[in-house]
């Protein structure tokens, strides 16, 4: 029976892949994957040969018809990212909303996913929180910030290691110096580090220490 799996992949630690994980790289038809080079090297570590293409933002438009065809001819497909769980920032939900509407099965693996850990050491409330993911570039930021500014729940945020700097000084104009804020960057790597304090705090660390790596932003809510 034709089905598409949403496999989550490690965020650095390659022991946090699962061992189901690995299985149903090994038993699906075709793996779609985000970039197949850094795939590639996943699937070799684990001793994967299923065959893989291609499957990332820029070309998912163009690809889900086809993918959509495999599957309603019984082909069982697996998406990874590049790490983490797709569709959380990633490919992913375009082709799971084609799946639904089409009447194909859907199953997301339980997995990594960078934001879970990040909130969960921040020392910062986490029994209700709003993942808010990359903030717009440019069109819509002081719109969204400003909107923000009013939530009262603790806010999730992906940000780029040269954009740190300049996204914590948004949230110091428009949440307050005062607001507390944990940085997580490298989770689950060598060099793994989680950096509290206020926004004031925490942007003049890394405004004396550039950050490195993937980052994840906890941002207190509004009290």
């Amino acid at each position: 029976m034709s089905k598409l799996y949403l496999v989550p992949t490690p965020i650095g630690n390659l022991e946090d892949m699962t061992f189901r994980a690995i299985n149903v790289l090994k038993d699906v038809d075709l793996i779609l994957a985000e970039d197949t080079r850094t795939s590639g090297k996943l699937l070799k570590h684990f001793e994967i040969s299923t065959p893989m293409q291609s499957h990332h933002m820029h070309n998912e438009h163009k690809t889900i018809d086809r993918v959509i065809q495999k599957l309603k001819s019984g082909d069982v497909i697996a998406l990874i990212s590049d790490a983490g769980t797709p569709a959380i920032s990633d490919p992913g939900f375009l082709l799971t909303r084609a799946c639904v509407e089409n009447g194909i099965a859907v199953e997301c693996l339980p997995g990594a996913t960078a934001f879970v850990p990040a909130l969960v050491n921040s020392g910062l409330p986490n029994d209700k929180f709003v993942f808010e993911g990359f903030l717009p570039v440019k069109k819509g930021r002081q719109t969204r910030l400003k909107f923000l500014a009013e939530e009262t729940r603790t806010m999730i945020f992906y940000e780029s290691p040269h954009k740190l700097v300049k996204t914590l000084s948004s949230f110091m104009t428009y949440f307050g110096e005062d607001r507390q804020v944990s940085v997580s960057r490298e989770l689950s790597k060598l060099y793994e580090e989680t950096i509290r304090g206020t926004a004031k705090e925490v942007t003049q660390h890394f405004e004396n220490k550039p950050p490195k790596g993937e980052i994840v932003i906890i941002v207190e809510g509004n009290k």
